[in-house]
């Protein structure tokens, strides 16, 4: 059975006062700054309609900025699982496949992105102890 968050698409809070829709398997996305200074995706040349992703899509990112990069070891090019952030002002964020979680806001404009498979199972959380333990066990 999907667990809730998987059926609803979701916006950032900060970003109700904008339309929005979900999200669509090959469609191209870049993430942008709105006049509340909210970070969220939109479709190229739509700068007024926020698009919701559910949490668990995985999402295929280009033009990581390189401090970004440089800073948390980062490559240009990154799949990344959307997820929900607690504890902040904001709540959209990104899980990287090195365990490391972003907000937007963190990831800032300009991004490029797509979906990679809106259906398909998120990518693993990143766990040292649990893949330690496992590569002891072999």
């Amino acid at each position: 059975m999907l667990k809730f968050e998987r059926i609803v698409a979701m916006c950032d809070y900060s970003l109700e006062h904008y339309q929005s829709r979900p999200a669509r398997q090959d469609e191209k996305y870049v993430s942008n700054r709105f006049p509340s200074g909210s970070i969220g995706f939109v479709v190229p040349g739509d700068q007024s309609v926020a698009v919701c992703m559910t949490c668990d899509t995985r999402i295929k990112l280009e033009n990581v900025p390189m401090m970004l990069q440089l800073r948390l070891g980062l490559s240009p090019v990154e799949t990344v699982t959307f997820v929900r952030i607690e504890g902040g002002f904001y709540h959209d964020g990104v899980r990287f496949e090195n365990g490391r979680v972003l907000s937007l806001q963190e990831l800032g404009p300009g991004i490029t992105a797509w979906l990679v498979d809106a259906l398909a199972d998120p990518l693993p959380q990143f766990e040292p102890q649990r893949q330690t333990a496992f590569a002891e066990a072999q």
